[in-house]
């Protein structure tokens, strides 16, 4: 029988893994979804990254340690759209990228940093992923969408990258489908669910996981894997389960605002039309990001703070800054000509989503040694049949969340399976782990 497994953290790479440790059609010996649980803090799901990221996805787009998933999961993601009806279900289309800057003279790249070249992480090096990207992919001059205004006075120059397809879909409707089939094939869902401390047999291996529900009722469940997929809030996980751990995973938080808008400017896509995402740079020094969807729904993002407390686990959305909306709108008129004075657009959602992020730009994605959970934890491998006990980590994934998700959840359920990965992921393990190993 398959060993009962707990997903700490119901978000977009915790369902993912869900979907694929309970889909028969990707793993002959499924585990049953009445063996897997997953348990969040929140009320509602998918109300940080998971829900309200802009859905931008690529093949392409990675550096080396993550090529091989971010390939896998692309596929992945086209492979699921075309065969569950993605672009109704969840939004999901063929996307032109686009990245333009104001001065049409400029030369190409002026505006990008040099010191960004030898790092993985766009994020730390103060860059656009589309200015990223072009590092390697190479781009070439293209008309931008038809929806894509000029700035005010100004000319723009207007370039498409020629490194791989991109495609775009709404995170929080995708999801809500991937969690509509775990809980169809049986898998637990236990909301406003706290977890408190894990315990050991007497050969010290992981045996059940002690829960507290809202109402404030403890219960013990059985298990003996367990999967920290709690995005920004996962080391405060790893920290409560195994408090005499040495180890401090390497996975902070980037607090990110975005607007959805829709405005009559715009419109809805026709069957088959490609959406398109616009990469730029604002005037003040950030670089917007700006997505047109399949609804006729425009979201527009970059506006991101390394500074910004990460609030408790479980409070829910959490209350966007006047001021950076306002920001955020200042930029949409200043670039694209809208008007939010003349009602010219509707704000459809204001959002504050906090992603995760590691020192490396890469998620970590690995099983934890024994010997770094403290407390004299062993889990062996079960009577030779490849499965594993213990606890495994999936988080750092960044502005990457949606577009790696489905690639994480394949790997990381035959991780739990003791199968064969499908894709070299060696470089996306226990980064502070291997870094205070390297120093002993």
């Amino acid at each position: 029988m398959s060993q009962p497994t707990i997903i700490l953290g119901a978000g977009l790479i915790g369902v993912s893994t869900a979907y694929y440790l309970s889909s028969p059609s990707s793993n002959s010996s499924a585990q049953p979804g009445q063996n897997i649980h997953l348990i969040d803090p929140s009320p509602t799901l998918f109300t940080s990254a998971s829900g309200f990221a802009a859905g931008f996805l690529s093949r392409s787009w990675f550096s080396a340690p993550l090529r091989a998933l971010g390939e896998l999961s692309f596929d992945l993601h086209t492979e699921l759209a075309q065969k569950e009806g993605g672009r109704e279900k969840w939004g999901w289309s063929k996307a032109g990228s686009v990245s333009f800057v104001e001065d049409e003279n400029a030369e190409e790249g002026k505006e990008r940093p040099e010191d960004w070249l030898m790092s993985d992480d766009w994020l730390v090096a103060g860059v656009s992923r589309a200015e990223a990207a072009k590092s390697e992919l190479g781009w070439k001059k293209k008309d931008g969408p038809e929806w894509l205004r000029k700035a005010r006075g100004k000319e723009v120059r207007v370039l498409s990258g020629e490194g791989g397809p991109s495609e775009t879909a709404d995170p929080l409707r995708f999801s809500n489908f991937l969690l509509s089939q775990c809980l169809s094939r049986g898998v637990y869902l236990h909301t406003s669910t706290d977890p408190l401390s894990v315990s050991h047999n007497s050969s010290g291996q992981i045996c059940s996981i002690r829960i507290r529900s809202a109402n404030g009722v403890e219960t013990d469940l059985p298990c003996s894997r367990l999967v920290i997929a709690s995005g920004a809030w996962t080391p405060q996980v790893f920290s409560t389960l195994f408090p005499s751990s040495d180890l401090k995973l390497s996975v902070t938080s980037l607090a990110g605002h975005s607007l959805l808008m829709r405005s009559s400017a715009w419109k809805r896509p026709l069957e088959g039309e490609e959406t398109a995402a616009v990469f730029s740079t604002d005037p003040t020094g950030y670089f917007p990001e700006m997505f047109a969807r399949v609804d006729g729904t425009i979201y527009l993002a970059g506006l991101n703070s390394s500074t910004l407390p990460l609030p408790a686990a479980g409070q829910g959305k959490a209350q966007s800054h006047p001021k950076s909306i306002n920001q955020l709108k200042a930029t949409a008129e200043y670039l694209y000509g809208l008007s939010f004075v003349s009602n010219e657009v509707e704000v459809v959602r204001e959002a504050l989503c906090f992603r995760p992020v590691t020192p490396k730009g890469v998620p970590i994605i690995a099983r934890i040694p024994d010997s770094r959970l403290g407390g004299g934890v062993r889990n062996e491998e079960d009577g030779g049949k490849g499965s594993f006990g213990g606890a495994f980590v999936a988080a750092g994934h960044g502005p990457w969340g949606i577009s790696l998700s489905l690639g994480t959840g394949k790997v990381l359920s035959q991780m739990l399976e003791g199968k064969k990965v499908c894709v070299d992921i060696r470089g996306l393990g226990l980064q502070e782990a291997n870094e205070r190993r390297a120093k002993l």
